[in-house]
């Protein structure tokens, strides 16, 4: 085995084992990992700070006490808009299984011609009721465990606390950790990496910090237009479908479809029904036209189709750290492809065309067609090697 081999085998066993050993942690990594991306949405203010003259450590006291600020704001706004839109909603609730009785079922049932029986109401209604005791029977039970385990209750206060303590301390040495991890890599290896980060650096930083802004916009332009429209539950609903627009398309329709059955059951007109229309549109324009280039830029450039593979993988592999952290991965795993494409492309194994394949040969057919003229194509056939063979003299 060459030098140059053994390298490259020992690099793959290093990497191979830290992937492994975050997998075995994945359990325990959620509140590190929530500290890990407030560290890095606020280092960049941070270094702006410190290039003003202040210390480090100066800097990140006024960059965290500016972030707890803004998250004790946000839920003190927050709570109660949400409990009053919880309370109307369920307040409301009655009216909802009023109409899909006697107007959405109906309409179904005559529209496509099913079997009556299958939208039997009293049916239906127990079967929900039935599986709802069992869900509270559930969450009774779990909170009854949770309740009675004291240990329980002090890990989720644990993690509740380590969050913020985590991300101080991160943010405080972010530049000495970079530092460091960049001193421990294998020289051989350093320049393309440190390339590779830099790279993801402006990936990342693209889309967390344009992301949320592009989910914040959505969520209060939805808000607005639903409550300016008269819609009772309206801020409920465009928080809910500005805080799912990170995945492609599902905050736009269960934003959508939740607003639809609200206007139907609250106006029962189509006139409401096409300002809904209306505001949706113009909330996919706004995302797609200006909100995404503006804010995200198409630096990322990651398929609708592949945000939805990358949340769903996230989750079943590492459950909430998975989601948490999926859209982040891919849009690393995206730069890692990049760059393998175009180490692909200079190999030897993409440029080299070969010698052609044996089996197969080109042969030029000739067609004569009923008008007299000719016509000559290129096709590939498989080559007779009884016919091909030269007979023994």
């Amino acid at each position: 085995m060459t030098q140059d081999t053994s390298r490259r085998w020992q690099m793959l066993a290093i990497t191979a084992a830290i992937f492994y050993v975050l997998w075995l942690m994945a359990p325990v990594l959620a509140p590190f990992a929530v500290a890990g991306m407030l560290a890095y949405l606020g280092d960049p203010l941070a270094d702006r700070l410190q290039r003003l003259g202040m210390g480090r450590t100066v800097a990140v006291s006024i960059v965290f006490v500016v972030l707890l600020l803004l998250t004790v704001g946000a839920l003190l706004l927050l709570i109660p808009l949400i409990s009053r839109q919880v309370g109307n909603l369920v307040q409301n609730l009655p009216y909802y299984v009023d109409w899909v009785r006697n107007v959405a079922l109906p309409w179904l049932q005559s529209t496509l011609h099913l079997d009556p029986s299958a939208f039997d109401t009293d049916r239906l209604i127990g079967q929900v009721k039935e599986h709802i005791g069992s869900i509270g029977d559930a969450a009774s039970t779990v909170l009854g465990k949770i309740s009675r385990s004291s240990i329980g209750v002090v890990a989720w206060l644990t993690n509740l606390v380590l969050i913020p303590v985590v991300a101080f301390y991160l943010l405080r040495d972010w530049d000495r950790m970079v530092a460091w991890i960049d001193g421990m890599l294998p020289r051989s290896i350093e320049p393309t990496i440190a390339h590779l980060a830099r790279e993801s650096d402006s990936v990342l930083g693209a889309f967390v910090r344009g992301q949320l802004l592009v989910m914040l916009a959505l969520g209060i332009f939805y808000g607005a237009a639903l409550t300016i429209m008269g819609l009772s539950v309206g801020p409920l609903i465009g928080m809910i479908a500005g805080l799912l627009s990170f995945v492609p398309y599902l905050g736009f329709i269960v934003g959508f479809g939740s607003s639809l059955i609200a206007a139907l059951v609250q106006y029962g007109d189509w006139n409401h029904v096409l300002i809904v229309v209306g505001i949706f549109t113009a909330g996919q324009l706004l995302e797609g036209y200006v909100l995404v280039p503006r804010l995200v830029g198409e630096k990322i450039g990651l398929h609708p189709v592949a945000v939805i593979f990358a949340v769903l993988a996230g989750g079943y592999l590492f459950g909430f750290l998975g989601v948490l952290l999926a859209l982040p991965a891919a849009s690393v795993i995206l730069v890692l492809l990049r760059y393998l494409s175009e180490r692909y492309k200079q190999s030897d194994l993409y440029k080299d065309h070969g010698g052609g394949d044996p089996v197969l040969a080109e042969v030029e057919v000739v067609v004569t067609t009923a008008q007299g003229t000719v016509e000559t194509n290129t096709v590939i056939g498989q080559r007779d090697e009884k016919k091909d063979a030269v007979p023994p003299t």
